[in-house]
């Protein structure tokens, strides 16, 4: 982190940058480094402790607000506090998402299936469309969409069906917007190690089949990169940055894979 700060010390001076699911993991990551970077960032996330983490990019300029993304008014009233805030939406980096269960498809429910698609998926559908308007009105912008290279794995197929539809919705979005100077990419990262969450991805806990099968999840993850091992922070945040950054200005409807060799 300290030789990319060396070399662009204000790369997001600026700009207006919302990240969402900005209180844990890889969001966290990519709000507090854009805002050392010299960004305006607007944390969003529905866990209260999100404002703690905006206090921590310290010297910045950064608020948090608390939104469920899973609602389309949460994602409406997200852009309309950065645009309040801070004047304008330069950057929104989307980063809600992750599998709430591990199981065989067969061993899902119908509400567990409508639960996966509903958190890695409409909350990146929101947000894309309750921004576009303050884009277009600020002349352009850039949307980084958080994919997974989960489109491919066994255990969670619903979840993978969520990440196939960011995939779709970042290439079309990007084509039919790239008139208005409005970018759309995606990264999509493989397995990262991340500190325990705050927030458990599955709040009811897992049984200890449903453990037997996300150890199964996980060798299949591992044993399918070229390098054999999970990812860090670090080097899911720097990929997505770079996308977010004008460095990549000649980049849209692309989905680039950050997951050891395993594209997905």
């Amino acid at each position: 982190m300290q030789r990319l700060m060396q070399r662009f010390p204000q790369r997001f001076a600026g700009k207006v940058i919302v990240v969402t699911g900005a209180a844990q993991g890889i969001g966290r990551g990519v709000a507090l480094r854009a805002a050392a970077e010299g960004g305006q960032v607007v944390l969003v996330d529905r866990a209260d402790f999100v404002a703690e983490v905006a206090a921590e990019a310290q010297g910045a300029a950064t608020a948090g607000f608390v939104a469920d993304l899973e609602t389309y008014e949460g994602a409406q009233a997200a852009m309309a506090f950065a645009v309040e805030r801070f004047g304008g939406i330069d950057i929104l980096i989307n980063g809600v998402g992750g599998a709430i269960r591990m199981r065989p498809f067969a061993e899902f429910e119908p509400a567990q299936i409508d639960a996966e698609i509903r958190r890695s998926l409409m909350p990146t559908l929101y947000t894309c469309h309750a921004v576009l308007p303050h884009m277009l009105r600020r002349g352009g912008g850039t949307i980084v969409n958080l994919s997974s290279n989960a489109t491919r794995g066994i255990r969670r197929v619903p979840y993978s069906a969520a990440k196939g539809g960011v995939n779709s919705l970042t290439q079309s979005l990007a084509m039919e917007y790239a008139q208005h100077n409005i970018r759309v990419v995606a990264s999509a990262p493989g397995g990262t190690s991340a500190p325990p969450r705050r927030v458990p991805r599955n709040a009811a806990g897992d049984s200890e089949q449903e453990k037997a099968w996300m150890n199964e999840a996980v060798q299949q993850v591992t044993e399918s990169t070229f390098v054999k091992r999970y990812g860090t922070l670090d080097e899911q945040v720097a990929p997505i940055l770079f996308l977010a950054s004008d460095e990549a200005s000649y980049i849209t409807g692309a989905v680039l894979p950050v997951a050891g060799g395993d594209n997905g």
